[in-house]
């Protein structure tokens, strides 16, 4: 009877032990992400806007001490608009532009010649911000529509290429009179870094940083989630609101480059602002739409417009050559119908409006 006992003592024992084992199975990783809910149920959500770079801004982040960090922002974008402007007469770049040399007086000048340098090289020149020339000759500059015949424009290319700007930590200079650097294309999202650094420094992890539709995004939102954001409808006459698709986007930054707003109509021809600086003019080809996630906004910036340049075959070669970038392209087949393509790493935080 002893032997019966001590046999159904060990069957108890060893009976809890499997219910805790698969208790155990079952609720691993929950323990993190619970202590992580409640970590951001204890900071207050902010989030402010305002105006910059002839858009708008909008920063979300998570702050247990409830700061308002908006004057300090608009500070902050301010200098970075005095040196890379090219719509501010004084500003580094417009003084640039204007002489033949400058001397750097703020940080981000040189920050961006060093990214522009490293990713035209990638691009194989798809990316130069010495199309400057030409996108203003097109119509798309701060001295508004001025298009000129393609002489013109023919002409212009001999001040076209980032080989011809020499630059060190010091100061940048012109190898050709008559170079015109335009940071359009990568400036912003060298300002939602700028901004997201700013944020690190008051010790704040969880945020979403958006300027012009770029983005940065750190950690996780007040329900304890990734970041998720929307990609728009390649329509020209879709609202900001009309989303093609939503992008969990997980400690990364984005970008995203089209034609189908940004262009005027001459002549029955549909002229865009991106420009290929090899030819001189307006590129013509079915991508509509380039998202790129990188490390950070200034990289996935200047790819997305690289890859509006190169169109949708090499846009797709450049994406299987590169690690450090994923893309989402939207792109229109023979029929007129959306298609699109997705890096295979970014699959899984990608889902269609459809689905």
């Amino acid at each position: 009877m002893r032997s019966n006992q001590q046999k159904n003592i060990i069957y108890s024992l060893v009976l809890l032990l499997m219910v805790l084992a698969v208790y155990l199975w079952r609720n691993q990783g929950q323990e993190p992400n619970d202590f992580q809910q409640q970590q951001v149920a204890s900071e207050q959500k902010i989030t402010i806007t305002g105006q910059t770079m002839g858009t708008t801004y909008q920063i979300t982040y998570l702050d247990s001490e409830g700061r308002n960090l908006k004057n300090s922002v608009d500070s902050l974008l301010q200098i970075f608009n005095q040196s890379l402007s090219t719509y501010i007469p004084d500003s580094e770049l417009s003084r640039f532009n204007r002489e033949d040399s400058l001397v750097f007086e703020l940080p981000y000048f040189p920050q961006v010649l060093k990214a522009s340098k490293e990713i035209f090289q990638k691009t194989g020149g798809a990316f130069d911000p010495t199309v400057g020339p030409l996108v203003n000759v097109w119509g798309f500059g701060p001295g508004g529509p001025e298009l000129k015949d393609s002489v013109d424009i023919q002409n212009l290319l001999s001040k076209v290429g980032f080989e011809k700007v020499q630059f060190n930590d010091t100061l940048v200079y012109k190898l050709v009179d008559g170079i015109y650097l335009d940071f359009s294309a990568i400036a912003k999202g060298q300002g939602v870094d700028v901004v997201a650094e700013f944020l690190n420094s008051k010790g704040l992890q969880n945020y979403l940083v958006e300027i012009g539709g770029e983005l940065v995004a750190r950690g996780v939102n007040d329900k304890g989630e990734i970041w998720k954001v929307g990609v728009n409808r390649p329509d020209e006459d879709s609202s900001s609101s009309d989303l093609y698709s939503i992008i969990a986007l997980n400690n990364k930054g984005m970008a995203t480059s089209g034609n189908y707003r940004n262009f005027y109509v001459r002549d029955s021809v549909k002229i865009s602002h991106t420009i290929d600086p090899k030819t001189g003019f307006p590129v013509r080809h079915n991508l509509l739409s380039a998202t790129v996630l990188g490390p950070d906004c200034m990289t996935a910036d200047a790819f997305a417009t690289a890859m509006m340049v190169m169109g949708l075959e090499k846009a797709i070669a450049l994406d299987e050559e590169l690690d450090e970038i994923e893309v989402f392209l939207i792109y229109s087949d023979e029929a007129g119908n959306y298609q699109s393509y997705v890096s295979e790493s970014l699959r899984p935080y990608l889902s269609f409006m459809t689905d």
